[in-house]
């Protein structure tokens, strides 16, 4: 018997168990501290998919953990909603291949030759090309810099791509998004589930900018799927109806 607790937000920020949404679908939770996202667990018949790989080695052991403990077997693949550290540090340690859109290689590529010290860290501040926030979480999870070790997605698309679990299939799909240039959103038909990582948050990279037209062609596209429930990178699984309303308080400058 499963061991698996219904989902309560309340408890995300202190269980390192997996939380149920449904029969096929489960989260590894996130934290605040550090800023942690979820981990997504989709279950198939023929294979499982996990939806990001997390930051470092340890956030892949927990979830990998929490798999085990309730005889699930390990993703054979693991796809990343964008590039940024907290969903792609941990590509190193995951089971399988790992998917991601061209332009996530893209800027991997660039990130792989980054020196982890405080004198290069601190000049990427300086220059824009990395974020003083962002930068101390990184400390924060990897107390020895000189641990850090970023490696590329096995597989980049630039179309969409299907994946077959068996009994449910995922559709892949490269989009531009309000958070990043390089998204890459999942969706399950069968679930009316989509999985978005961070791409509705605003553009960290950009001083927090929000474009309009970014949000306008990031919510046609989303309405054009047929969903229900939407699992999100940094805070609990919303509905359609709740990121429109969403969609609307950013444009209007909530």
């Amino acid at each position: 018997m499963l061991s698996l607790k219904p989902y309560k937000p309340q408890d995300a920020e202190k269980q390192l168990s997996l939380i149920k949404h449904t029969d096929r679908i489960y989260s590894f939770p996130m934290s605040k501290i550090n800023d942690r996202p979820f981990l997504y667990y989709i279950r198939g018949e023929k294979f499982s998919v996990a939806v990001d790989a997390g930051q470092s080695p340890l956030h892949v052991e927990q979830f990998y953990n929490s798999l085990k403990e309730n005889n699930f077997p390990l993703p054979e693949y693991t796809v990343l909603t964008h590039w940024h550290w907290d969903h792609s540090f941990g590509i190193p340690y995951v089971n399988g291949k790992t998917i991601g859109s061209e332009l996530s290689k893209q800027q991997l590529d660039i990130v792989k030759t980054w020196e982890w010290t405080e004198d290069a860290m601190k000049q990427r501040e300086l220059s824009g090309e990395d974020l003083e926030m962002i930068n101390n979480d990184i400390r924060a999870v990897y107390p020895d810099l000189n641990t850090v070790k970023v490696e590329n997605v096995d597989i980049a698309i630039s179309e969409k791509m299907e994946l077959d679990l068996g009994d449910i299939h995922l559709e892949l799909y490269p989009r531009d998004s309000i958070h990043s240039r390089d998204a890459l959103l999942i969706y399950c038909p069968e679930e009316k589930a989509l999985f978005v990582g961070d791409a509705d948050c605003k553009d960290c990279y950009n001083n927090w900018e929000v474009l309009p037209e970014r949000v306008e062609n990031y919510r046609a596209f989303i309405n054009s799927l047929d969903f229900d429930n939407y699992y999100i990178g940094h805070d609990n699984p919303d509905t359609k109806e709740g990121v429109n309303k969403y969609l609307d308080d950013l444009l209007n400058g909530n």
